[in-house]
């Protein structure tokens, strides 16, 4: 098979059959879950870290200025993005600071026989950490531009290139705006046996849940810096993969997301309009550390990949833009959120909720309020600034929200779809459903003993039509930001939350006929956590 940067030997963007074929191999279903391999092979799992073997560290400043914003403030603002004036350059500290506060070990956990169990920042798929993050920038206060790893293991920068190699993700990008001016670039990758080792075919989806609650994080985070930051999702694969030395079987990058703003972008990425012209990153060849001791390939993964993938500018400029249109209006019975008031939100920063956020693992059948919920879901859905969400106004958006409520105050227990522009819930039907949510997330007790069960899904059909497969990747990845988002405000609330995986065309066909021919992506349930004694 060949790699994901010779894409023409795969099915191109347009080639929708091969989001479905992917899609539906790796639904879970009754019968799936219960043949095939079964049980891990614990002596061969991955480590959690990418470790350059011969790279100097880079130590980054412990004395951080952390946020300290509201988390409920800091999780749905949106600064201006690159269209205003003025300036926004993060020094090195406050680099350091969205790192840590993104993918960083936040506190460790001592376990019985003395070892410790780190914790992140950011909620992952079977804790296997499979994200990594890159830094491209101009020179920045404390910090000489360069292309560097963010290596969380010692907490420091290992830099791949000197120099500034920003045009190149300029370029990349088909000039987009907020890319052309940010001193400084995140890249996220995933490295798919990381993952896969536990998942296997369906870890292609969890890239982007995974980075999705990551960048729930440093979106709030950056907001509580005063940074803007926006996600870019659509670039020329192979040109970012090969700035960053990617072993592309292994490891490539999903998203991008500018930080900070300029005031004015340098000539040579203002005038640029493809790679013509511009040095290509010469091989860099640089030893890492085995994940394990032997891995594992799963075709499927680099497939999607490679038939998601861009080859060039013009697919770039013609892939970005506005979303389908939105869901249509409702028929049944609406209930008004009912945030809380501002004057009455928590006023915990986002520093002190991501640094106490876990994942639920008991909840205790207790209620919430309906206040809880209605803020919640205000903070969680309020838009997220990417380049497929466009225009900014109107809160574009691929992903619909479902929920199973079960023990609410003020709102009936029943199934509702999220109305967001009417911030209203409709509800599709009434009743008591914990023993259903139960099943429906493969038989979990979490669903069935949580407050209320959040669902995202989306009608891939028009998503795909206009965005191509790579709109698959877009779902997943909003779907995951949204879900990190719930995380967090749950947290800010002192409730709990956790994520948790599902039956695929059970979730569908439960809240059909409303959802009929959408797929669910992402299920966070919240509640009142049972708390472990320290």
């Amino acid at each position: 098979m060949g790699s994901p940067d010779h894409p023409s030997r795969q099915p191109g963007n347009r080639d929708l059959e091969a989001a479905w074929a992917y899609h539906n191999a790796t639904k879970h279903t009754y019968h799936s879950v219960r043949v095939g391999p079964r049980g891990l092979d614990w002596d061969n799992q991955p480590i959690p870290y990418k470790i350059y073997t011969t790279l100097e560290p880079l130590p980054l400043p412990r004395d951080l200025p952390l946020p300290h914003t509201p988390a409920l403030e800091a999780i749905a603002s949106r600064l201006p993005d690159a269209g205003m004036p003025g300036a926004s350059v993060p020094d090195l500290p406050t680099l350091a600071s969205v790192l840590f506060l993104s993918a960083g070990i936040t506190r460790r956990l001592r376990l019985p026989d003395g070892s410790t169990m780190p914790f992140r920042a950011a909620a992952c798929t079977g804790a296997l950490y499979h994200i990594e993050l890159y830094v491209v920038c101009g020179d920045l206060p404390g910090l000489a531009a360069g292309v560097y790893h963010f290596s969380v293991h010692d907490f420091a920068l290992r830099r791949l290139r000197a120099g500034d190699w920003r045009p190149t993700l300029v370029a990349a990008t088909a000039q987009e705006p907020a890319i052309a001016r940010a001193p400084a670039i995140v890249v996220c990758t995933t490295t798919f046996w990381r993952n896969a080792w536990k998942y296997r075919d369906r870890a292609y989806r969890h890239a982007f849940w995974d980075c999705g609650t990551i960048l729930a994080n440093l979106l709030a985070v950056a907001a509580g810096a005063g940074l803007p930051a926006r996600v870019v999702c659509g670039f020329v694969d192979g040109d970012v993969n090969r700035l960053l030395d990617l072993d592309t079987h292994r490891e490539v990058a999903i998203v991008l997301v500018a930080l900070g703003r300029e005031s004015a972008p340098p000539g040579v990425r203002a005038t640029t309009g493809d790679a013509d012209g511009l040095p290509p990153p010469p091989p860099l060849g640089l030893p890492t550390a085995p994940l394990s001791a032997r891995e594992v390939d799963y075709p499927a993964i680099r497939a999607m990949h490679a038939a998601s993938s861009l080859t060039a500018a013009e697919e770039v400029r013609a892939w970005r833009g506005t979303p389908p249109a939105a869901s249509p209006p409702p028929t049944g019975p609406l209930v008004p959120l009912r945030p809380l008031p501002a004057d009455a939100w928590p006023q915990d920063s986002i520093t002190r909720v991501i640094r106490r956020r876990g994942s639920s693992r008991r909840f205790q059948r207790a209620a919430i309020t309906f206040a809880e919920l209605s803020t919640v879901l205000e903070r969680a859905t309020g838009g997220v600034p990417a380049d497929f969400l466009e225009p900014a106004d109107g809160t574009p958006t691929l992903v619909d929200v479902y929920l199973i409520a079960h023990a609410v105050d003020g709102l009936s227990p029943g199934a509702y779809v999220l109305h967001r522009q009417r911030h209203a819930l409709e509800l599709l039907r009434p009743g008591a459903f914990r023993r259903q949510a139960g099943y429906l997330a493969l038989e979990q007790p979490l669903a069935a003993d949580a407050s209320v069960n959040v669902y995202c899904l989306a009608d891939l059909s028009p998503i795909l039509a206009r965005f191509g497969n790579r709109g698959y990747r877009a779902a997943q990845l909003e779907a995951g930001i949204t879900g990190g988002r719930i995380y967090l405000a749950a947290y800010a609330l002192g409730l709990g939350a956790t994520g948790l995986t599902f039956y695929d065309d059970d979730v569908t066909a439960f809240f059909s006929p409303h959802a009929a021919g959408k797929s669910v992506l992402f299920l966070t349930a919240v509640g009142h956590p049972v708390r472990r004694a320290r």
